[in-house]
């Protein structure tokens, strides 16, 4: 550690001609150190983030680096190249932001914006997401969700042009890491997307073109995640035994669930089917566990892509920040209205929900992790699993028209919960079943249930009885205040 923390002053000291320029809003980049023309900072950090993930995972079988690189050589060497990738997810597990699962991450933020929680906390930030009053000042909204998602595209542009121009690296291995990289662009592109609407397609990292780009229209971001995809599933590992096993680096099998939830976003049934039935038909490496205490360890046999700490103290931040152990609560609580949705016999009420009261008031927390602290690498974070594959299947499979095969799909689901199965007649009436059949299954999982309410029209519906603040423009989030300040062309969003 004491390692880490003198290559890291090295960075922070590094000359002023490397560090100073603009970011893709324009402000100087000594506020954004991942958003500047030069990559040789942002090497520096990578190469240090995989010494400290590699010392706390296995799961990655590349040799630790034991020299710096510049932005010339990275690219020029197998190892290293391999290290820069491996880098972007030391980066996202390095903090509590974003993609985490951490207190300032999609899932804890957007689940605040939609009716699974209870918020108790009295941080300002948050509780602005919670009733859905955000401002387009909220330092948590800038820093740590539009920020963050833009460094980590960022450093995925600077992965593919440094493969781009690299020379001494073999095609297959070349390949595989572009795919890598278009899969965390895609990724990242996704979740904004949905969050703000319109958004910046950024594709380079050059700071003139960035520090002045147009907000794209969603059609057009959703075609750059379409495209860097299908090019991930082509070019990525079509099983897990190249990375020893381990379920934390995305293979064939992540770009075609991502797929599948993208072309049910975008409403192309027959492709979302088509994507689902992939993951579901590779029976020989992907099952839905019985035992439901089994679906979020590191080895569940549901997992398609999940995420490790690179933290020794805890497993993962979903843990840490759930699971109850004192009263009254500090953060959040599940919704007493949401509990009250699950059936008296339903597994995931009995093992996915856990209870604390303190004499007078009994309050409900997920409990899908069940370890809050210590390092004891049995459980990763779920980014994709197989149990919704069989939720975008079922519903791509009802909207084609196919109603028997779709409540097929989503009966699977409620059997392994151990409830009865469901029947209906007509498309509107498996639609409610369905989205409600979603949040039983996914609640307090990277927001699928605010992204739901929005995607099908409900969120003003299911909301404003709850959140006396709210209002339509609230499914979006606004645009910071300070990109539109440092960046003549960003507009805002409506009602903000």
């Amino acid at each position: 550690m004491k390692y880490f923390k003198s290559l890291i002053s090295m960075v922070r000291n590094l000359p002023l001609n490397l560090t100073q320029g603009k970011n893709r809003q324009g402000s100087k980049v000594t506020s954004k150190p991942l958003q500047q023309k030069k990559i040789l900072a942002c090497t520096l950090l990578l190469v240090i983030s995989v010494m400290a993930f590699l010392a706390s995972c296995e799961s990655i079988a590349v040799d630790e680096p034991t020299y710096l690189l510049s932005d010339t050589s990275v690219f020029q060497d197998e190892t290293t190249a391999e290290s820069a990738v491996v880098g972007i997810y030391s980066q996202i597990m390095g903090g509590t932001a974003f993609a985490s699962g951490g207190r300032q991450s999609v899932t804890y933020l957007s689940g605040l914006s939609a009716d699974t929680f209870t918020n108790y906390s009295f941080l300002a930030d948050e509780n602005q997401f919670y009733t859905n009053a955000l401002n387009a000042t909220n330092n948590t909204l800038e820093q740590s969700i539009w920020n963050q998602g833009y460094n980590h595209i960022y450093t995925a542009n600077s992965i593919l042009e440094g493969l781009a121009k690299a020379t001494e690296i073999s095609a297959d291995t070349k390949q595989r890491l572009e795919g890598e990289a278009k899969f965390i662009r895609a990724f990242f592109n996704f979740y904004l997307v949905n969050l703000f609407g319109d958004i910046p397609l950024v594709t380079t990292t050059d700071y003139l073109i960035n520090s002045t780009i147009s907000r794209s229209p969603v059609a057009d971001i959703y075609e750059q995640i379409i495209a860097d995809l299908e090019d991930a599933e082509k070019y990525l590992p079509s099983d897990y035994s190249f990375y020893s096993g381990m379920r934390t680096r995305p293979t064939r099998f992540a770009a075609s669930a991502l797929l599948a939830r993208t072309f049910l976003y975008t409403e192309q049934w027959s492709m979302a089917e088509q994507e689902a039935s992939k993951l579901i038909g590779a029976t020989d490496v992907f099952t839905l566990e019985s035992d439901l205490d089994n679906v979020f360890l590191a080895t569940s046999k549901e997992a398609i892509w999940q995420l490790a700490s690179i933290d020794g103290t805890r497993d993962t931040w979903e843990g840490y920040n759930f699971i109850l152990t004192n009263t009254p609560p500090i953060a959040v609580t599940l919704a007493d209205g949401f509990l009250q949705n699950f059936g008296p016999n339903d597994s995931r009420l009995l093992q996915w929900t856990g209870h604390i009261t303190d004499g007078t008031q009994s309050y409900g927390f997920p409990f899908k992790y069940k370890i809050r602290a210590g390092g004891t690498g049995s459980e990763f974070s779920m980014v994709l699993r197989l149990a919704e594959q069989y939720l975008i299947r079922a519903e791509a499979r009802a909207m084609l028209g196919n109603l028997p095969n779709a409540l097929a799909d989503l009966n699977t689901i409620r059997t392994r919960a151990g409830v009865a199965n469901i029947q209906a007649s007509e498309i509107p009436e498996f639609s409610d079943l369905l989205m409600e059949e979603r949040h039983l299954e996914l609640f307090a999982e990277w927001g699928h249930r605010w992204l739901d309410l929005k995607r099908t029209g409900r969120a003003n519906t299911v909301l404003s009885p709850l959140k006396p603040d709210w209002q339509e423009t609230d499914v979006l989030y606004p645009i910071p205040q300070q990109e539109i300040q440092t960046n003549p062309n960003l507009s805002q969003n409506p009602g903000y």
